[in-house]
Order: structure tokens, then C-alpha cells, then sequence
């Protein structure tokens, strides 16, 4: 499985992903940033660099879980390089 990255992503998004992925639960930036060691900051950014992008979508406020897309691209199955904002 060789994932296929698109220029606007950094390795962070990749971690983000794969805690989404792992839980059936929505989950805030800062709640992200914990379980990945990350800053709030940082990740909050990136958050909302992957919704535009279509590979999280927001629940409700603050609350984030995988998209369909993030799902594909983490097996391998989409080239993110083809998603627009």
C-alpha cells in the first residue's frame, strides 16, 4: 500500500488521518494533538487544510472525523493529488 500524496501535504496530515481512522468517534484539534504529541496549533491548521480538501468533515463545531476520501487515501486508493478545495 503506497499512498499517494498530493504537493499540499505535509507529514502531519498522515498522522491526523490514521488517528481518525483508528476511532469511530469524533474528535476536537486539541484531542488530536495529544495522541499524536502535537501542538494544538499546528494540527488545527492542518484540520482545516484536509477539510478543504475533503479527506475530514466536520460533525459539529470543533468536531472532526475521516471522510470517505481520507479513508481511500490512507489504503492507497486515492491520489490526493487529484482532490481540489
Amino acid at each position: 500500500m503506497r499512498r499517494k500524496r498530493a504537493e499540499w501535504q505535509q507529514p502531519l496530515d498522515d498522522e491526523i488521518l490514521e488517528l481518525l481512522a483508528d476511532t469511530d468517534i469524533v474528535l476536537t484539534p486539541s484531542i488530536i494533538a495529544f495522541n499524536i504529541d502535537r501542538s494544538r496549533e499546528g494540527v488545527a491548521h492542518r484540520i482545516l487544510v484536509l477539510e478543504k480538501y475533503g479527506m475530514v468533515e466536520k460533525v459539529e463545531r470543533g468536531k472532526y472525523r475521516i471522510s470517505d476520501d481520507g479513508e481511500k487515501y490512507l489504503k492507497g486508493e486515492l491520489d490526493a493529488s487529484i482532490l481540489e478545495k
